[in-house]
């Protein structure tokens, strides 16, 4: 791992300073990321702010599945950690039910700067005076395609409904060359993800500021005209994330949709999904062939969008809230290298940089190790335009019911999994466009 030091903001350094003048405070901190070798890191970066500081933090384990009804408990017992690393899920949600202090998350980015933040991580969690919680780190899908072919058949990257048709009419050429591995396992959450993506690439959502709100006709047939020739230029069968990267990796794909998460394999440093395209799995050949989109756009939606999956660290509302605030900047200016470090491949930094350099941590999360049985800098990787093109995805990063305040609405749609299984009737030719968007405004104003 190549971490180098980083210099804090002016505000960070002032608060660390202030701390060798004031008691010394017991920090507790819930983190999701429980893996023993994520958790040993975590703890580490702990134990600098302390030595820094003079405030001791408690690094806790918290199984993410069972983050909601331990916080809801916690708060109702009057017993809750000071500083919570959370899922956007719980961002608004807990603000509005007292769990969250937004004045001090508030407090803490416009100290740290709001605009050294991506803005898409932000406007996640904006309330109406400030912000829920301090982002922290995230990822966005993105469109994983062979830029070589792309490159030798004269093709734009597929960065549009329109060019990925394009792109699909001159490669596809089964069982040779799949021009798309789409998801069509309607019970697989994968599938879910990446049709909430298309819909949102095209300005389609099932949710607006009142609630659940139908879904617009023309704008809805564009998707799924689009994602039935998607799914008509890839494999017969159900499939997900599984086949999508196992044909991508043999070299039998144009185009897939996948997380960050495969970038590491891409380049063969996993040796349990190694690139089988050549006769060596440690090859970095495939991921020298390979270019990324974050930001996807349809017809309706010239503007496009970035599926993101954003995390954040929440301050409570039984935080000892000035040895917090100097936590959560502190993690956010002199121990970033170490919170993404974590793991880098899923941890692109919200944070680009500081008012002085406004791209260090961009910067510095490139030099950061990736990888399994092997490991490397993802700036060793892949070239720089895909690294800006990875980490840019966060400005423009969206889900279906942040911006209106209706995550929860969208969520239950999503786990329904209602709109899955219309779209592969639609694509399996049960009924029509026109009548399967009828289908779904009536399946999603019935879910409960």
């Amino acid at each position: 791992m190549k971490l180098k030091t980083l210099m804090m903001s002016g505000a960070a350094t002032a608060l660390i300073l202030s701390a060798t003048t004031a008691s010394a405070e017991e920090l507790r901190f819930w983190t999701t990321e429980e893996q023993p070798e994520r958790l040993a890191l975590q703890e580490q970066m702990a134990a600098d702010f302390s030595e820094a500081s003079g405030h001791s933090v408690d690094v806790i384990p918290v199984t993410e599945s069972d983050l909601g009804t331990r916080a809801t408990a916690a708060y109702a017992a009057g017993d809750l950690p000071d500083v919570i690393y959370h899922t956007l899920q719980y961002a608004l949600p807990w603000a509005e039910a007292g769990i969250l202090d937004t004045d001090a998350a508030t407090d803490v980015i416009e100290a740290l700067g709001a605009d050294t933040f991506a803005p898409g991580a932000l406007n996640m969690a904006a309330t109406m005076d400030g912000y829920a919680s301090v982002p922290v780190d995230g990822w966005t899908q993105m469109i994983v395609y062979r830029s070589d072919l792309f490159e030798e058949a004269g093709l734009a990257p597929p960065n549009t409904y329109a060019n990925v048709i394009a792109a699909i009419e001159a490669l596809h050429n089964p069982p040779e060359m799949y021009g798309f591995v789409a998801a069509t396992k309607i019970d697989e959450n994968f599938m879910s993800q990446v049709l909430e993506h298309v819909f949102l690439a095209n300005g389609v959502s099932p949710v607006g500021p009142d609630g659940v709100q139908p879904l617009d006709e023309a704008a809805t047939i564009e998707v799924l005209e689009f994602y039935k020739a998607i799914a008509e230029a890839s494999p017969p069968g159900d499939l997900y994330w599984d086949q999508s990267r196992s044909l991508y990796f043999a070299g039998d794909a144009a185009m897939i949709i996948w997380s960050p998460f495969i970038l590491d394999e891409l380049a063969g440093l996993r040796d349990s999904a190694p690139p089988t395209i050549n006769d060596d799995p440690t090859s970095t050949d495939l991921a020298a062939a390979t270019g990324i989109v974050t930001n996807f756009a349809g017809p309706s939606n010239p503007d496009g969008a970035a599926w993101g999956d954003i995390r954040y660290f929440g301050i409570t509302s039984d935080a000892s809230t000035d040895a917090a605030m100097e936590f959560v900047e502190y993690s956010l200016s002199e121990g970033y290298g170490a919170t993404l470090a974590i793991a880098p491949e899923g941890k692109f930094p919200v944070r680009r940089g500081t008012a002085d350099n406004p791209t260090e941590f961009s910067d510095l999360w490139a030099t950061l190790d990736v990888g399994v049985d092997r490991r490397a800098p993802m700036g060793d990787l892949y070239a720089q335009e895909m690294i800006d093109e990875i980490v840019g995805g966060l400005d423009v990063a969206q889900r279906w019911g942040v911006e209106d305040g209706q995550l929860a609405a969208a969520s239950k749609i999503i786990n329904s999994q209602v709109i899955n299984r219309l779209v592969r009737e639609y694509i399996d030719g049960e009924r029509d466009a026109a009548a399967t968007v009828a289908e779904l405004n009536d399946a999603i104003a019935s879910v409960e």
